[in-house]
C-alpha cells in the first residue's frame, strides 16, 4: 500500500544546537542566507531550526570572516526593522575544472555563484604528463583576470569523466581520459596545485551544477543526463549527490541498449552512448564528410536540416525515451534535466524527439514540471559543478552532522 511522503520541496537542512556541531551550523546559516538572502536574523533561525542566540553569534562570525555583509534593514512592521544580511560575493573564490577528452575548461567563480572568467583549451593529448603541467597554468591564469583572488581560493574543483577504476571501462576509449587508470587523481592534483583538489565525476558533479545554479534550484530530487564526449547521469536524491559506493553511479552510458550493436571501448557491444554521445553525433557527420568539431559546427549543421542530424535526433530521441521512463520508475524524480555539451538547439530537438514518453511513475495528470527539461548552465554545466565542489565544503551542511543535511 503506497505510504504518502511529504514534498521534496517541503525538506530544509536543519541546524544542530550543541557546540561540537557548529562547523555544520556555519553551513546552514550561509546555505540559508545563499537561498533567501537578503535575510535578517530572525529568519535565518526559522529556515535553519536554530536558536536566535546561536544565529546572532554564527552571523557575527561569518561577518568578520568577511563571508557574509550587512545590507541595510528591511521594515516589516513596527519596530526597529531587522538589518539583512548577504553573501558576500567576493568573500570567497572557487575553481572549478573540467577535463575531458578533447578539452579542458576552467572556470572561476564568486560566493554567489557569478562566474566571474572563464577559459576553454582545446586538448590533443588528455594524459597526465600534459594536463598537469597545463591544468596548473590555467588554474593560475584564471585567478590572475579578477586582482586578489587567489588570495581568497577556497579551493579547486576537478571533474573527469567516469567510470573510475573499472578494469576495461576506464581510460580506454575516445570519451575517457587515456593514461589516468591506477593513478591517484586527487593526489597528483593537488600536489601540482600546491592545494587540496576535489575530483567527482562529470555527470555528478554537472547535477551539482545545474542544482546551485540552472534549472534544477528549486528541484532535491532530478537525474542529469549529462552530453560530454559520452554519456552520463548525475543523480540528486533529496538534495545530495548519489556517488554510488565507488563514485561511479549513473554510468548510463555503458547500458547496452542494442545486443550485437556497435562495440564500444568497453568491451561491450551496443552501448548506449555508441549512439547517443557527442561523440556518436561527431562520428556519424564526420564520416558523412560534415564538420563537426565545435558547438558552432554542430549548430550549423542543425540549421541547414542536414540529413544525418535530423537522422541522429531522431534515432536518439527514440533510444532515449525508454531510457527516460526507466529512470523516472527507478529514481522517481521530480524531473529529468538534460545538460552539456550539445548546442541548445539540438539539445531542445532531441528533447521533442523523445515524445511520446512510455508510461512511468512520471505520468501524472497534475504535472506542473515536465519530465524532461533543457539544463541552462550549458557547456559550463561540468565545470560549475567542479566549482561548487570546494563551495559545497564552505557553505552546504555535511551530509554526516545532521539530520537532514542537503545541498538545499
Amino acid at each position: 500500500m503506497p505510504r504518502s511522503k511529504p514534498s521534496p520541496s517541503s525538506k530544509a537542512a536543519i541546524g544542530n544546537n550543541p557546540e561540537r556541531n557548529r562547523s555544520h551550523n556555519r553551513r546552514v546559516v550561509l546555505d540559508a542566507v545563499r537561498l533567501h538572502g537578503p535575510i535578517g536574523r530572525t529568519a535565518i533561525a526559522r529556515h535553519a531550526h536554530l536558536t536566535a542566540q546561536a544565529v546572532s553569534n554564527i552571523v557575527g562570525e561569518l561577518l568578520s570572516e568577511g563571508l557574509l555583509l550587512e545590507c541595510g534593514r528591511r521594515r516589516s512592521g513596527r519596530g526597529l526593522p531587522p538589518v539583512q544580511v548577504i553573501v558576500n560575493p567576493d568573500g570567497g573564490m572557487t575553481v572549478g575544472v573540467e577535463l575531458a577528452a578533447d578539452r579542458l575548461v576552467t572556470v572561476l567563480v564568486d560566493l554567489s555563484g557569478h562566474v566571474r572568467a572563464h577559459r576553454t583549451t582545446l586538448l590533443a593529448d588528455p594524459t597526465p604528463a600534459k594536463i598537469v603541467p597545463l591544468l596548473t597554468r590555467a588554474v593560475d591564469d584564471i585567478c590572475q583576470a579578477v586582482p586578489g583572488s587567489a588570495a581568497r581560493l577556497l579551493g579547486v574543483g576537478v571533474v573527469m569523466p567516469g567510470p573510475f577504476e573499472i578494469e576495461g571501462m576506464s581510460s580506454v576509449g575516445p570519451t575517457t581520459l587515456p593514461g589516468w587508470s591506477g593513478l591517484d587523481a586527487t593526489a597528483i592534483l593537488s600536489k601540482a596545485l600546491g592545494k587540496p583538489a576535489i575530483v567527482e565525476n562529470d555527470a555528478t558533479a554537472a547535477a551539482v551544477g545545474e542544482r546551485l545554479h540552472g534549472v534544477a534550484r528549486n528541484f532535491k530530487n532530478f537525474g542529469l543526463v549529462y552530453f560530454g564526449a559520452g554519456l552520463g547521469l548525475g543523480i540528486v536524491s533529496d538534495g545530495r549527490p548519489m556517488r554510488g559506493a565507488f563514485g561511479n553511479a549513473g554510468e548510463i552510458g555503458h547500458v547496452i541498449v542494442l545486443r550485437g550493436g556497435k562495440s564500444c571501448a568497453c568491451g561491450n557491444n551496443g552501448c548506449l552512448e555508441r549512439y547517443v554521445s557527442v561523440h556518436a553525433l561527431q562520428e556519424r557527420l564526420r564520416r558523412h564528410g560534415i564538420a563537426c568539431e565545435t558547438t558552432e559546427d554542430m549548430t550549423a549543421a542543425y540549421e541547414a536540416r542536414e540529413p544525418e542530424m535530423v537522422a541522429w535526433i531522431a534515432e536518439a530521441g527514440a533510444m532515449l525515451a525508454p531510457i527516460v521512463g526507466m529512470l523516472e520508475n527507478i529514481l522517481d524524480p521530480e524531473t529529468i534535466v538534460f545538460g552539456g555539451s550539445l548546442p541548445d538547439a539540438v539539445m531542445d530537438a532531441l528533447i521533442e524527439a523523445l515524445a511520446p514518453l512510455p508510461l512511468s511513475v512520471a505520468s501524472r495528470r497534475e504535472r506542473a514540471i515536465p519530465r524532461v527539461i533543457r539544463g541552462a548552465t550549458g557547456r559550463l554545466t561540468a565545470a560549475l559543478g567542479a566549482a561548487a565542489l570546494p563551495l559545497l565544503e564552505t557553505m552546504t551542511p555535511k551530509l554526516d552532522t545532521g539530520p537532514a543535511a542537503s545541498l538545499s
